[in-house]
Order: structure tokens, then sequence, then C-alpha cells
């Protein structure tokens, strides 16, 4: 099968989400510190297999980027859900963050099918497929986890790790596309989601 060139590859996958915007890999920033935020300051730590310790590590990133030479970052608005308090922030914006990710695997594979066989999606949040991940499962039942291949993630074809959770410093990375990212400090504010899209 021929490849598309990306002029075309864009236009097509901008039939499944319109807000992106092609840029070169070598404007992602990887940053070591960024997995702190994971391991500090999220209760999602270790419970998730898109998430830390078990997502590929700031270094495996990094190499990883040096295999593409393109992405296509989607940008993706969400209204949090004002009932719930802003302690619960993965929860409230469940719905917009579990069309995100079927959007970013839609995406991935649109781009596969078009030629870009290496085409990888990479997503913003935990991943909210399940109540609870089968890593979770396997903690409460104190079942050892050794090898992750034997982990049988429910939703494999379409779950991706978050680009935080690989080391992405995606501030930096929104800034050196053009974006402008902001710190909400209310929680009834519009939040902006951003997936990414390997490509080469």
């Amino acid at each position: 099968m021929m490849t598309k060139d990306l002029d075309s590859l864009l236009s097509e996958m901008k039939t499944v989400h319109d807000d992106l915007r092609l840029i070169p890999t070598e404007i992602i920033v990887v940053a070591d510190w960024v997995r702190l935020k994971c391991k500090y300051g999220c209760s999602n730590y270790g419970k998730h297999l898109c998430c830390p310790p078990y997502s590929p590590t700031p270094e495996e990133t990094r190499n990883i980027l040096t295999e593409y030479r393109h992405a296509v970052l989607a940008r993706f608005e969400a209204k949090p859900d004002q009932k719930l308090p802003p302690k619960t922030a993965v929860r409230a914006l469940s719905n917009s963050v579990a069309k995100m990710h079927k959007t970013v695997s839609e995406l991935e594979r649109t781009a596969f099918l078009a030629g870009f066989y290496k085409a990888f999606g990479m997503n913003a949040m935990p991943c909210v497929f399940c109540e609870t991940c089968i890593i979770e499962d396997m903690q409460k039942k104190d079942l050892p986890i050794y090898d992750l291949d034997s982990v049988k993630c429910r939703n494999k074809e379409i779950m991706r790790p978050s680009m935080e959770a690989c080391g992405i410093d995606v501030f930096k990375t929104l800034q050196n596309a053009g974006y402008k990212p902001k710190v909400l400090g209310d929680c009834k504010e519009l939040v902006e989601l951003f997936g990414l899209i390997l490509l080469d």
C-alpha cells in the first residue's frame, strides 16, 4: 500500500476530528520531573496500565521520539461536571476523557490505514474505560505483577498512555506548538485536553 503525503493524511484525519495541528517531533519536550507529578500528586499512580510505573519512562520516551519525525496534536474542549467537587477532576471529566481517548484511537487507526504504519496515539489523563483497572483488581487480590504482558487489559486495542505519564512536558510542548496553555484556577472553567499521534 502506498503511503499518503502528510497533507492528504491531515485532511483525512480531520474527518475524524477537525482540531488538529501537525508538528515536528523535535519540539516535543520530555523531562524527568514530569512523572513526579504522577507519583506524588495523583491518586491514580500505580492503578492504571496507562500510568506510571507501567507506562514508558522518560528515557524510553526520548528514545521512541527519535524514531518519529512528525506528530499531530489533537485539541479537545471539555466542561467538567459541576456536581462533582474539584478533587475528583478525572471523574468530573470522565465522559470527555473517554470521548477523547476513543477519538485518539480512531486518529491513530486512520493514519495506520493511510500507510503510516508506525502511528501511535497518546492521551491526556488516566484511562476511564473501566470502573477499576485490571492492575488495581490484581492489587486488591494481592496478586503479584511480574510480567505486564500477562496482564490482560480489557480495552487493549484503544487504551494508550497519557503524554504526562511518559514524561512529556505537555505545557512546554504546547507552547512550542503555538498554543497558550494555562493553569486553571477554577473547576468551572473550560478545560482543554490534548492527544498526540506520532507519525513517520
